[in-house]
């Protein structure tokens, strides 16, 4: 069992910069695959960037490739998603996941959710 408490988000003008941290707690936090996902208002949740296990190798969306980084420190069982040069487009409540398959991360299908964190950034 893993439980996810995402902190973090806020509000920021466009081209500002927010860091995400989801802390875990529960069993095993270093073996499972981790990923970060959003949902705006009136559409669909979708993936946003994942770091494996145990490769740690990273995934992120076309949609925030080169402004936005997801790392994980195992020693503190926490993932982060750092934010850059936020669109307002990127407006949406943020949620981690985790699951023992990276494929499931990747596809959204996790096992374990965080709660959310709402991320508004204004134009």
């Amino acid at each position: 069992q893993v439980q996810l408490v995402e902190s973090g988000g806020g509000l920021v003008q466009a081209g500002g910069s927010l860091r995400l941290s989801c802390a875990a707690s529960g069993s095993s936090f270093s073996i499972y695959s981790l990923g970060w996902f959003r949902q705006a208002p009136g559409k669909e949740r979708e993936f946003v960037a994942a770091a494996s296990y145990p490769a740690s190798i990273a995934y992120v969306a076309d949609s925030v490739k080169g402004r936005f980084t997801i790392s994980r420190d195992n020693a503190k069982n926490t993932v982060y998603l750092q934010m850059n040069s936020l669109k307002p487009e990127d407006t949406a409540v943020y949620y981690c996941a985790a699951d023992l398959s990276a494929g499931r991360v990747r596809t959204g299908k996790c096992d374990y959710w965080g709660q959310g964190t709402q991320v508004t950034v204004s134009s």
